[in-house]
């Protein structure tokens, strides 16, 4: 064999060529393998996306002009009306006391803090019927307490507020722990009041894990019933929420128009997940650029 030319070592060995993969639809990576991700697949089938369908095309049985009628009439529209307009006022209301349910939680220790913890996850164990019935007992005819909020728009409010609680709080904690507070000693440190602190320097931080916790909570209220089926009321065009009438609705053997006004439940429900994913995705990019 001859020996290397001057040429051939000053170029060096020559390179490799590169293996090119095309990943294709059918291309599967990850630990489970095919065979999990088809279990996984068939089983969000059978337990979602089978009842959504079902529940889509009943609801259609009337046709488009059959849906419409039944979204749009005047009882459908006024549940409507009353379950979102009670379900923001109960998100935002939870984002506040939520936020500082958190705060203390984390920042500050004080005997039975614990027993605090654990009682937060209460209402996702509790059947919410139960939580309906105490609050009836609680803010019913004969209050203990004398305040009446039976059968009134406030009493929805406490309802759904007391079951949706957990999912501010729980979206929040966890990145008040994370959060370095390092910063917030520097802030101190050149003079910043507390308030100028959790305005510029914590806020901005845990405003996305509040707008998500308010987000779920939301979606939460709108399909919520046991908690307001007894202190509710179910009074037509004041208490009546959308969950309600669509029992009412079973109950006079009207399924068709009850599968309509579920789905219009199920789209806001989607729309307000759908935009909580796009808000998380764009505030996870942002965090990777400013890394």
């Amino acid at each position: 064999m001859g020996s290397p030319s001057a040429a051939d070592v000053a170029s060096g060995p020559a390179p490799a060529p590169k293996a090119r993969r095309r990943r294709g639809w059918s291309s599967v990576t990850g630990t489970v393998g095919p065979l999990g991700i088809g279990v996984a697949m068939l089983w969000l089938s059978v337990i979602v996306l089978l009842p959504l369908a079902a529940l889509t095309v009943t609801s259609l049985e009337d046709g488009l002009a059959g849906f419409w009628e039944a979204v749009t009439s005047p009882a459908a529209l006024s549940s409507l009306r009353i379950t979102i307009g009670v379900s923001v006022v109960v998100a935002l209301i939870n984002v506040v006391m939520g936020t500082l349910i958190a705060w203390v939680l984390v920042r500050d220790e004080f005997p039975g803090k614990r027993i605090v913890n654990a009682l937060i996850d209460l209402p996702f164990a509790l059947p919410t019927i139960v939580a309906s019935i105490v609050l009836l007992s609680l803010y019913g005819p004969n209050s203990p307490v004398h305040i009446e909020l039976n059968a009134t728009q406030p009493g929805l409010v406490v309802a759904l507020a007391f079951v949706t609680l957990p999912f501010v709080v729980r979206s929040v904690q966890p990145v008040l722990i994370e959060l370095d507070r390092d910063v917030e000693q520097a802030a101190a440190s050149l003079g910043a009041s507390n308030l100028t602190i959790f305005r510029k320097v914590v806020l901005p931080t845990l405003a996305p894990a509040m707008i998500g916790g308010a987000g779920l909570a939301f979606a939460r209220a709108i399909g919520e019933y046991g908690s307001v089926v007894l202190i509710g009321g179910n009074i037509p065009h004041e208490t009546q929420m959308a969950s309600q009438l669509i029992q009412q609705r079973i109950e006079i053997d009207r399924p068709v128009d009850a599968a309509a006004i579920s789905v219009a439940l199920l789209a806001i429900s989607f729309l307000t997940l759908l935009v909580l994913r796009v808000v998380a995705g764009r505030n996870q990019r942002r965090q990777e650029h400013s890394q």
